[in-house]
């Protein structure tokens, strides 16, 4: 049995992330912010996965404290962890001139703190047995500044870079470190934008994406992935 830990994992990426997992045989530990979610999804999941141990916790990733009692959970349900994908992020649109104060506070605590906390507690167990792969899912907007990206792009940027030096970090103890770069993939975040469903992707491609850079040999990487809509970024 693999075991594998995804955040912000009851819609979109994160869940379509988990459920390739747990088609793949993997045991899975999620968490989210919404209780009923979670407990509809670990319903859903035992019975369609039975042989797989399932945890399904409710945390605010940029809760320090909601942090640690999911990374100790893990811990000390699962025998290891092989895969890592820190996935759960917020979208607060904005100009960095005219941007509400705290924004930039309430995004960096989510999208950057929140996988740096859970990553450092679930390291050394990973670190002990030379292995393991950790995604973190940045966005094209890691890459490239846009109108109105704001502080969200800066709290992206920062995710790539936290990638690139985890990375570096790992590579003498045999853990692979891979960022995902997707562009407008089909997910609530886009609701209400009247932009076409025809025009993005669809959270399984990222999921299968991620799967393939992890079933390659434990000799090779794939640093980073960047998908877009076939017909470019919206």
């Amino acid at each position: 049995m693999q075991y594998a830990v995804i955040t912000g994992a009851t819609q979109g990426i994160g869940r379509a992330v988990a459920e390739k997992l747990l088609q793949e045989g993997f045991s899975v530990a999620v968490c989210a912010r919404g209780e009923k979610e979670l407990a509809a999804l670990q319903s859903r999941w035992q019975q369609q996965y039975p042989s797989a141990a399932v945890i399904c916790h409710r945390a605010d990733m940029g809760s320090g404290e909601d942090v640690a009692t999911f990374g100790a959970r893990v811990l000390q349900a699962f025998p290891q962890v092989d895969i890592l994908v820190n996935n759960a992020g917020i979208f607060l649109p904005g100009q960095l001139a005219d941007e509400p104060d705290g924004n930039l506070e309430a995004l960096m605590a989510v999208n950057v703190y929140g996988a740096y906390r859970l990553t450092r507690l679930l390291l050394p167990a990973m670190k002990a047995r030379q292995g393991g792969h950790i995604f973190n899912m940045c966005s094209v907007a890691s890459l490239q500044a846009y109108p109105h990206g704001g502080a969200y792009s800066i709290t992206k940027y920062a995710l790539l870079g936290f990638s690139d030096n985890l990375r570096l970090e790992l590579m003498p103890h045999r853990i692979r470190v891979t960022a995902i770069c997707p562009g407008a993939t089909y997910t609530a975040s886009w609701e209400g934008s009247g932009a076409p469903a025809v025009r993005m992707m669809q959270p399984e491609d990222i999921a299968a994406a991620l799967w393939a850079a992890y079933a390659l040999s434990p000799n090779a990487n794939t640093d980073r992935i960047v998908l877009r809509p076939l017909e470019g970024d919206i």
